[in-house]
Formats: structure tokens, sequence, C-alpha cells
């Protein structure tokens, strides 16, 4: 059955949409900015059991798929390289490796992350194991991939997701073979936390000048 958003949610869904508006205004076209966050919108209920974490996801969902939107409207050589990480379900290694990519890589390269089967909630043994070494992902909530960001992002990054994982045509793929965090300790995720570090910090080598920690 599909989910029914209360009225304060509506109200929430409404103040996000002026907040997106005041954002890309300039940028980006009022029509282009509601139809965007209209679609976000309607994803989300589609897949959703509750409607608790909607309106949020949506705002966040919404303003992932205009950044890249932005991007795909701009000169290339005026951009950041950016970088796109896939797992199923957007919960622990994509997330992890989203947050390794935004500590390292600072305001330099653009980040974005999805999943072919998005969970309810981030990993909380991946949230542990990337606060004990700074990074905070405790506010980030699994989101679906969408074309415009597959489209916008110089690299795709794909962990597990096999062939649900996007695949276009000219775009650059890297596949990482780490274990699913799903149903482990933090002492098991250490380690997937640890590789994913040199492997994003051997990733931004590439795409980066001088990549340091920030």
């Amino acid at each position: 059955m599909p989910i029914t958003l209360t009225t304060g949610e509506q109200l929430q869904i409404r103040q996000a949409a002026e907040r997106l508006q005041r954002q890309f205004s300039g940028t980006l076209n009022t029509e282009t900015i509601e139809r965007l966050m209209n679609d976000s919108l309607d994803t989300l209920v589609g897949r959703a059991t509750t409607s608790t974490w909607i309106p949020l996801l949506a705002e966040r969902f919404a303003r992932d798929r205009l950044r890249a939107l932005v991007r795909l409207e701009s000169d290339p050589t005026t951009l950041n390289p950016s970088i796109l990480f896939l797992c199923v379900h957007n919960a622990g290694r994509s997330q992890m490796a989203a947050g390794w990519a935004k500590r390292l890589g600072g305001d330099r390269v653009d980040v974005f992350s999805g999943g072919s089967e998005p969970a309810d909630q981030v990993n909380q043994a991946a949230v542990t194991a990337m606060a004990e070494v700074g990074v905070n992902i405790s506010g980030e909530i699994p989101q679906p991939w969408a074309d415009e960001i597959v489209r916008a992002a110089d690299v795709i990054v794909t962990m597990g997701c096999g062939d649900a994982c996007p695949v276009y045509p000219g775009k650059r793929y890297i596949d990482w073979e780490l274990d699913d965090p799903s149903g482990k300790t933090v002492e098991e995720v250490r380690p997937i936390r640890d590789e994913l570090e040199r492997r994003v910090q051997g990733l931004l080598a590439e795409l980066l000048p001088d990549p340091t920690v920030t």
C-alpha cells in the first residue's frame, strides 16, 4: 500500500523545495528545480515503507540531482573532478568511501553516492568505525542513484552491486571488491574502513594534483 504523507511532512517538503529554489536560483530555472524535486519525491515514496525520513531524503536526493545537473550544463574545464560511489544498499561501503573522499579531497572534488536497493539507514558499525578516525557519516541517509548523477560523474566506483549498477557508455568504471559491512561488528568493519581509505587516497592521487587531508 502506498504511504501517505502527513500534513506536517507535506509542509516540510514545501519548505525543502523553497530552500532548493534559493540555493539554485540563477543557476537553474524554477520549473527544473520543481520537476526534479517532485520526481525525487515520487521515486522515494514509491520505494518507502514509512514516511519518516521522506522530507529530508527527498531534499537531499533532489539536491544531489540538481548539483549533477549543474555539472552537466557547465563547461567541463571549470569543474572539479567528480566521483560516484555505488553499492547495493548505500549503507556501508559507498557511504564510508564517500566520507573518505569528502575528508581527503575537501572542496576540490564533488562526491556522490547511491545504491541499487537503498537501506533504511546507514550501517551503525560503519558509522562508529568512521567516527573513530574523525569522519562523521552519522547524518547520511541511503538513497538511490539517478540518471543525472551517473552522467555527471567522472569516475564511477562500484562495490558489490553487480548487474544492478548502471552502465553508461564512455564512463570510467572501477570495481572495488570489498567485504560488505552488513552484519559485521565494528572490529570487523575497521579493516574495510582502512582499505577504503587507501583506495580513495589512490583514486584522489590520480584525480587531484596534490591530494591531502583537509
